[in-house]
């Protein structure tokens, strides 16, 4: 039975394996190679450093300027830059220095523990200029949209830049503006600030060389509120015209208190109170009276109204003063960056200095000493609740009148030709007389630039 069964099985073996053979077998289909993974290009995040006063009286001018910051980090971001083969990623470390030179100094050191590859700011020149050694020491870049003190960049830092024309271009011009409003005397206050006391003086020499009197010269704080003793010495002088160095939070106050004062003078100021917030706070005191500010109106610059209107949907706030400055620092910053193939301090600020950038506020190009080439300065007169444009002098604004002047001596000299054959020898003489003048106008203008 065992037997039987052995054979049995056996043949059913045998049955299965020529079945088996007999069957032809599929091939199995060959995998394709895989597909290298793309290899991600590296990111890089290159930390600015941003300072300004973030609480206290001039907090809603720190926010105006970091929002400049903001928008063109943001603009950065969205254009994908790669420098040296990597994705650059821009942040923005903000700091608060709460315009006050101690605290000015401690954020600068806060940022250059943190290693930013570069530093926006400060706002205020007497912070700024403390900060600026700490940035030289380190190496890091340093460029400010609104610090315009003279000895920020005298100091011989080769890491020190500034977008906007310096108090030495500005309290010339504004001394000369004041003579051309028939001003005989003047009376000068200041905030004591590196940024208002140096604005005054810049003014004051100015004002002496045209020959204007200095009639008084007093000075408070950049916390005072309160200016009635100084404004009653200052009427017992009778001046023309009174000149104040420092910032909106004070500067409108004590344009309301000469109203109330009967202070019958004019009022002038630079730009630290060519702002919303000093007619704000002045009210209608303010009403003609006159303020500068660096560079041209937005208006009336190829890129200016498209910031305005990029700034002003973003933040649904109007501009207070250095936003376009400190979006055109940044902008200046990074474009240095590219062009020097590195986001290393020691390896892009060489390139800083080369700058030729067509920024929103100027063409912006750097002397030896880092200040901007051809600071103009405009002149504003608050009329209506509204900062009215007057006119710009000095930088661009003097090369358009050389332009100008230019063209009439040439519309001069072709009416003499068209005179002499016209009309003959009267013509002629009439002719050749506006040919003087208009060159006379040229030379002036030269001269003024």
């Amino acid at each position: 039975m065992q037997a039987r069964l052995s054979v049995v099985a056996l043949s059913v073996v045998a049955a299965f394996a020529l079945s088996a053979c007999g069957q032809k077998e599929e091939p199995k289909p060959v995998a394709a190679p895989a597909a290298p993974a793309p290899v991600a290009k590296p990111e890089v995040v290159v930390k600015l450093g941003h300072v300004a006063p973030m609480t206290g009286p001039q907090a809603h001018l720190g926010k105006d300027n970091e929002n400049g910051a903001v928008l063109a980090i943001e603009e950065l971001n969205a254009q994908g830059i790669e420098i040296a083969g990597a994705k650059i990623k821009f942040e923005l470390m903000g700091e608060d220095d709460q315009a006050d030179p101690k605290q000015g100094s401690i954020v600068a050191q806060k940022l250059v523990d943190a290693k930013v590859n570069g530093v926006i700011g400060h706002l205020n020149s007497g912070t700024t200029i403390p900060a600026s050694k700490l940035y030289a020491d380190a190496g890091i870049p340093q460029i400010s949209g609104s610090a315009t003190n003279p000895k920020y960049t005298q100091q011989g830092f080769a890491t020190a830049f500034r977008v906007m024309a310096n108090d030495v271009q500005q309290g010339k011009v504004l001394g000369e503006f004041a003579a051309k409003q028939g001003a005989k005397t003047v009376a000068i206050v200041d905030d004591r600030t590196a940024y208002g006391q140096g604005l005054a003086e810049e003014f004051k020499k100015s004002a002496q060389a045209i020959g204007l009197k200095v009639v008084a010269d007093e000075y408070t704080n950049d916390k005072a509120t309160d200016f009635k003793a100084i404004l009653t010495k200052i009427k017992s002088k009778k001046p023309d015209l009174v000149f104040f160095g420092g910032m909106d939070a004070q500067g409108g106050p004590m344009a309301k208190q000469m109203k109330e004062l009967g202070i019958k003078a004019k009022f002038l100021g630079g730009d630290g109170v060519c702002t919303p917030e000093f007619m704000k706070l002045g009210g209608e005191a303010t009403e003609g009276q006159f303020c500068s500010l660096p560079g041209q109106p937005l208006e009336k610059l190829a890129k200016g109204p498209e910031f305005k209107d990029k700034f002003t949907k973003k933040f649904n706030a109007e501009i207070q003063l250095y936003a376009p400055y400190v979006y055109d620092a940044v902008m200046v910053m990074a474009d240095s960056m590219k062009r020097a193939g590195s986001v290393e301090p020691a390896k892009y600020l060489p390139e800083i200095g080369k700058t030729k950038y067509d920024g929103v506020t100027a063409m912006i190009e750097f002397d030896q000493f880092g200040d901007l080439k051809g600071g103009a300065i405009s002149i504003y007169q608050y009329k209506g609740g509204k900062l009215e444009y007057v006119e710009t002098l000095g930088g661009a604004g003097a090369a358009e009148a050389v332009k100008d002047a230019a063209a009439s001596v040439k519309e001069a000299a072709t009416a003499v030709a068209g005179a002499a054959t016209a009309a003959g020898s009267e013509a002629v003489k009439a002719g050749a007389e506006a040919v003087k003048e208009a060159a006379d106008a040229t030379k002036a203008a030269v001269e003024k630039k």
